[in-house]
């Protein structure tokens, strides 16, 4: 059975660094036999923020009438998650913030209505592999955003032990990724180690 690759470009800018980045490693695991990769666009799909309604809570379904809907399905089904978002102030873009907001309807269903979220035959089996660029140089600069992104993992039912990072920062101009001395050697590792892994995962 072919692995599938759900792979989100979140930056409101298209084909800017992290969508580069995000292509680098689409291109690598797509000549890998058997994976089948899908890419979303998010600021081409409508995912509106989270109204904090709490309706999610009653039914195990968000009341908002839009594309998420369609990725929760994706989510759910698909072997490996991967999504981009470059650091904006120190966080995520808002487009993916949104995202994350709007898996609350995840967590009610799981924690609050003790309903299963994730195909029984791939709890377990599931990993996540987060990319980011980011302009500032600092060490730290992805720190703000990995706890919104490990909350995204787990209520998509990937562990700890099952998520990836790929984050280069000091690029800042549209473009610079494609000029960064290590991106695409970093792209090509991200790609065999997750591939690796979810293989390894499906034996377990």
């Amino acid at each position: 059975m072919d692995i599938s690759v759900l792979a989100i470009a979140g930056s409101p800018r298209r084909h800017g660094n992290s969508e580069d980045l995000l292509d680098y490693v689409i291109g690598y695991l797509s000549g890998h036999p058997g994976i089948v990769v899908e890419k979303i666009i998010l600021s081409k799909i409508e995912v509106n923020p989270c109204r904090g309604c709490n309706a999610c809570e009653k039914e195990g379904i968000c009341v908002i009438n839009d594309d998420m809907k369609m990725l929760e399905d994706k989510i759910t089904g698909a072997d490996v998650i991967i999504f981009s978002s470059p650091i904006f102030c120190m966080g995520l873009c808002a487009q993916v913030k949104a995202l994350i907001d709007r898996m609350q309807v995840f967590r009610s269903r799981r924690y609050v209505l003790k309903q299963p979220i994730i195909p029984t035959e791939k709890r377990g089996k599931k990993a996540g592999l987060f990319i980011s660029t980011a302009g500032q140089d600092w060490d730290w600069v992805f720190d703000g955003a990995i706890p919104s992104v490990k909350c995204f993992f787990h209520l998509a039912g990937i562990r700890d032990k099952d998520m990836f990072y790929l984050m280069i920062n000091n690029v800042d101009k549209k473009g610079e990724i494609r000029a960064h001395p290590t991106a695409k050697q970093q792209a090509l590792k991200a790609c065999e180690d997750i591939a690796v892994h979810i293989r390894r995962l499906r034996e377990e």
